[in-house]
């Protein structure tokens, strides 16, 4: 029996994201969004693009939050996006009652669904979705650290000339200016990167890794990436419905590991059947433990202006 997924945000995003899902034949589809006929648009080209692709994925759009029903995972992508000279931050309020209220339409259709956060700034808003679905911490989820990894991961490729295939990459935090990629632990070929490059080249390319979103967004002009971030949200699916018990970086609530208490932050955690199964907690050095903490002190400050909005 097909798991059913909701796509809150029918959007670059959402919309990339459904596509993604429905090429695999593995899920039934639900896409919402607010602006009548688009979803039932975009759930109808997917719908007929099924039999090029062989896919026998049901899907539905719409306005009304009834096609949600009985989710087992819904995707949270609504918002507005972010614009030049906008940071994730910039977002806060306006999509916190999106989040918000979008969260509360899908709990009274859904009983105990697993939620991922895809809406900036995300590590704040998968707060305001844990607050307002009163869910327990293993079954709300934010995409961050993939796409923030991916990013580190082409980037080193790039520079080397390697496969990405080879390439390893680590980054911990907050998804945004203070997250925290981890050269040390990143590798190519078991091979840390400290080592096949110069320091000045590997501080260029963390730099250019917590600003990947931010470049994308200088070339669009209009909106942000979703390419990478629909690929990182299918493959945080495919890993709880398959059960396959992966570990993943990506936006926990942490109680204590890497000495951080009540923060969603950015770190590696088991995925299986339900939602979060274990947080996984490397060995850092005191600067690497010293970085995390602090992204997550600014995490901190952004769900306390949320929570007094």
């Amino acid at each position: 029996m097909r798991k059913k997924v909701s796509i809150i945000g029918a959007g670059n995003v959402g919309a990339t994201t459904a596509m993604r899902l429905a090429e695999t034949g593995q899920f039934d589809i639900s896409l919402v969004d607010a602006i009548d006929g688009m979803p039932a648009g975009k759930a109808l080209d997917l719908l007929q693009s099924g039999a090029i692709t062989l896919s026998d994925a049901r899907i539905r759009g719409g306005t009304a939050y009834d096609i949600t029903a009985d989710s087992d995972i819904v995707v949270f992508t609504a918002g507005l996006p972010r614009l030049p000279g906008m940071t994730r931050d910039d977002l806060l309020q306006k999509n916190a009652a999106t989040i918000a209220s979008t969260t509360r339409a899908v709990m009274q259709h859904s009983k105990n669904p697993i939620l991922i956060v895809v809406s900036n700034p995300l590590d704040a808003m998968c707060h305001v979705a844990l607050d307002t679905s009163g869910l327990p911490r293993d079954r709300v989820i934010g995409m961050a650290g993939i796409l923030d990894s991916a990013r580190f991961r082409t980037f080193i490729a790039m520079e080397l000339g390697v496969s990405v295939r080879n390439v390893d990459a680590v980054v911990l935090g907050g998804h945004g200016d203070t997250m925290v990629p981890l050269p040390r632990l990143s590798t190519v070929a078991g091979v840390p990167i400290t080592e096949l490059m110069p320091p000045e080249r590997v501080a260029a390319l963390v730099d250019r890794a917590r600003n990947g979103g931010t470049e994308i967004v200088g070339h669009l002009k209009a909106g942000g990436a979703y390419y990478a971030p629909a690929a990182a949200v299918t493959e945080m699916i495919r890993a709880i419905v398959n059960d396959e018990r992966k570990i993943l970086p990506c936006a926990a609530l942490l109680n204590g590991e890497y000495g951080i208490d009540g923060v969603y932050v950015g770190v590696p955690v088991v995925l299986g059947s339900g939602g979060i199964e274990k947080v996984v907690e490397f060995k850092l050095n005191p600067d690497e433990l010293a970085a995390l903490q602090r992204s997550a002190e600014s995490v901190r400050l952004l769900r306390d202006k949320v929570r007094t909005c």
